[in-house]
């Protein structure tokens, strides 16, 4: 077993293929996502058929952003709705499949434009739109500098065609205007907080002090509880007309999942396996992320050494161990994780409202599980 900077064990990492999956949907119901999110990515390629072979380019390197995804808020979506609407399915499944495929759609426009923000020219891997479009520009004989130029205006491009996408989804699906109007009101709200969540990280990664925990805390909610967790279930809710009662109880369940998860995410990013993050293990390291565990690192004794450590984290793998050994060391890991279990201590209790249906309290109980197993 691994051993921690003070000697101690630490469980090993958790692999992908090691973690339960977060939902439990039937093969029917996964196939019906994977169909609408298929067809979607596809309608791009069709309709940028005529248009040359550049706009081909980009509508294949978004479809290729959007493939073979974990689909988690899609299946948010459906076992949200399945756990909250009644007997008679019949006459909203037809529209479920479109509004998950949107949180599907909008969660590959965010990564596109993320992989952008953070300079990252592959997603698991594999060339981004942006890394693709790099190679093409140097294969027309362009400079490393125009080609930098052609990747980058392709991610922003590819994205906002994705956010159009998901935003049509909606606007088409057989929906009554009252859940429709809902719909895009979650949506909206979503798309807002994430940005403003993406553009104060950015800020805070290039401010010269470390921000408030607090702070870094509300960018962590902002981030990816709004539309990874509280977006999908509150629009599952939508089409499944639950009760007024139990979306209140819901949405704050919701956003404690969301920041427990982007907690584990931050862990992720920092202790992670390359396997596990899908990028060069100690990313958020070398791209400086000013995340709650460095925050909460500040107000420990050790933070002179912590600092020192972070402040050459971006020279190589060498110094990114170095602050990972000074963090853990540090108890700011351990700090982050009593957040965590703390944040779905709330999530659990919330579930265990009378206000929601049993398979409703399961669903919650189940994604607080598993985002527990996630933790490094």
């Amino acid at each position: 077993m691994a051993r921690a900077a003070d000697g101690t064990a630490r469980r090993p990492l958790p692999q992908p293929g090691g973690i339960r999956p977060m939902i439990a949907l039937s093969d029917e119901d996964r196939a019906a996502i994977d169909a609408a999110v298929s067809a979607a990515l596809e309608r791009l390629r069709e309709r940028a058929a005529p248009l040359g072979a550049g706009a081909v380019a980009l509508a294949d390197a978004a479809a290729a952003a959007g493939a073979d995804g974990k689909r988690l808020r899609p299946r948010l979506v459906v076992a949200a709705f399945r756990a909250l609407v009644g007997d008679d399915t019949s006459t909203s499944e037809p529209a479920l499949w479109q509004v998950a495929a949107a949180f599907e759609v909008l969660h590959t426009a965010f990564v596109v434009h993320d992989d952008l923000i953070d300079r990252d020219l592959e997603r698991r891997g594999i060339p981004n739109v942006g890394g693709r479009f790099r190679t093409r520009a140097l294969q027309f004989g362009a400079t490393s500098s125009d080609a930098a130029l052609l990747g980058d205006a392709a991610a922003v491009l590819a994205g906002d065609l994705l956010l159009a996408e998901a935003s049509r989804l909606i606007a088409t699906a057989d929906l009554s205007i009252a859940v429709r109007t809902e719909l895009f009101a979650i949506l909206d709200d979503a798309i807002l907080v994430s940005v403003a969540g993406e553009l104060a990280d950015v800020e805070n990664t290039l401010r010269s002090d470390v921000p408030d925990t607090d702070d870094l805390l509300d960018v962590a909610r902002a981030k990816t509880a709004a539309y990874t967790f509280e977006a999908p279930l509150l629009a599952g809710a939508a089409l499944a007309g639950a009760s007024l009662a139990a979306r209140a109880e819901l949405a704050p369940a919701a956003a404690d999942l969301g920041l427990a998860f982007q907690l584990v995410d931050d862990l992720i990013g920092t202790f992670g396996t390359r396997r596990q993050a899908g990028r060069e293990p100690g990313a958020d390291l070398r791209e400086a992320k000013r995340t709650p565990l460095i925050g909460l690192a500040r107000r420990r004794d050790a933070w002179p050494q912590v600092e020192s450590a972070l402040a050459v984290a971006h020279t190589g793998p060498i110094a990114i161990r170095r602050a990972q050994r000074e963090l853990e060391a540090s108890g700011a890991r351990d700090d982050v994780e009593a957040l965590v279990h703390a944040a779905l201590h709330r999530a659990r209790a919330r579930a265990a409202s009378p206000d929601l249906p049993t398979p409703a309290v399961a669903l919650l109980s189940r994604i607080a599980a598993v985002i527990e197993e996630r933790i490094p």
